[in-house]
């Protein structure tokens, strides 16, 4: 079974989606790309419009959408190495922002971990209730070492017509280095590198 039809068994899906981002420059001299990916799922929120004190229905079956986008976004990197990653969502506004939340825990996490080849930093992460059509920034943040500020991002993802006021929009986010013209200082990867020697 695939990582994504076990989504569809324990979550109503309605689409996946994503968006490949190719920076050349931006302003100064072009150098090696950044490939940016967000992928994206978006499931019927089986608590929009009620009050629950308990989402486990959430989060329990949730390793499989750690997995699966994660999966997806590492595929669209094509032969590139994931350097930094994050997570997030949107819930629709019959919903709460604790809805997105319980999908993104831990839970979740791990999986993602395992899909970009691991990683040791805490997963950046944002989560909000909004319309359909609004806009998420996804943060970024190296995959092992939270404090390497060449990699502090985002990436701007949006599904048109989602969520739908009882939908949520479940989101990953991955790149493959740096800002293009980081340099700013602080600690770099040649630091994490000559550390773990």
């Amino acid at each position: 079974m695939t990582y994504s039809s076990e989504v569809e068994k324990h979550y109503e899906v309605r689409g996946w989606y994503s968006s490949v981002q190719e920076i050349r420059h931006d302003g100064g001299k072009p150098g090696d790309s950044l490939v940016k990916i967000a992928a994206g799922v978006v499931i019927r929120n089986p608590f929009a419009g009620k009050f629950l004190a308990e989402l486990s229905d959430l989060t329990n079956p949730s390793a499989a959408i750690g997995h699966a986008l994660g999966e997806r976004a590492v595929a669209l990197l094509g032969n590139r190495q994931v350097e930094s990653y994050g997570k997030g969502g949107i819930a629709g506004i019959a919903g709460e922002q604790e809805h997105v939340v319980a999908c993104i825990t831990t839970v979740f996490g791990d999986p993602l971990r395992q899909q970009v080849g691991g990683g040791k930093a805490w997963i950046s992460s944002v989560s909000k209730v909004a319309v359909a059509g609004t806009t998420i920034d996804i943060p970024l943040a190296h995959k092992d070492e939270l404090y390497i500020r060449s990699h502090y991002d985002a990436v701007t993802f949006c599904v048109p017509d989602a969520p739908r006021p009882d939908e949520l929009l479940i989101c990953v986010a991955v790149a493959s280095g740096p800002r293009v013209h980081q340099r700013v200082g602080g600690k770099t990867v040649a630091d994490l590198k000559a550390a773990a020697v």
